[in-house]
């Protein structure tokens, strides 16, 4: 009787579904992620994260949820604005998250070293997430010597000076 029993139980433990082999080791990430290299010996590249992230909204909003809606408020890129400028926080990043497939991510690096206080004026963003600090340019006095006694000569030939001796050209001669 018992090997009837046993028969009768037998299809439901094959119902029973396997959590699935984890292989042992790897290496731990924070957040819960297990890594495992495809040669022992393998090391990941050492890579500095970005502090900034460059939003730019590529979706439009309509027929969205209202929650998408709403973070993309907060983060100033609704409809006026199609660009922000982000902090790399977690709080951030979960936010973008919710809204990845309606905006374009970029990390912002500074190649040539990061702003001070005084070059904020002089940065630009480009669309690559590059920020350049340009400063002002400033002419040289042998520059500036060299326009002065330009514009001061008596026989440069100017626009309206051109225009004045082709007009009196042509109402005497009536040739150009």
């Amino acid at each position: 009787m018992n090997r009837q029993l046993l028969k009768v139980f037998q299809p439901l433990v094959s119902v029973v579904r396997s959590k699935g082999y984890k292989h042992p080791g790897g290496i731990r990430y924070p957040g819960g992620i297990i890594y495992h290299p495809r040669f022992p010996d393998e090391k990941d590249p050492e890579v500095t994260p970005s502090k900034l992230f460059r939003v730019e909204r590529i979706k439009s909003t309509r027929h969205q949820p209202y929650w998408q809606k709403n973070i993309l408020k907060d983060l100033n890129i609704l409809e006026e604005n199609r660009v922000a400028i982000v902090k790399n926080i977690p709080e951030m990043n979960s936010l973008l998250w919710k809204v990845k497939h309606l905006v374009k991510i970029t990390p912002i690096v500074f190649p040539y070293g990061e702003p001070t206080k005084d070059d904020i004026k002089y940065t630009v963003l480009r669309e690559n997430g590059e920020c350049l600090v340009v400063k002002k340019l400033e002419p040289q006095e042998m520059q500036i010597e060299a326009l002065d006694q330009f514009d001061a000569d008596a026989k440069k030939m100017d626009s309206t000076t051109i225009k004045k001796d082709s007009r009196l050209k042509w109402n005497t001669t009536g040739i150009f």
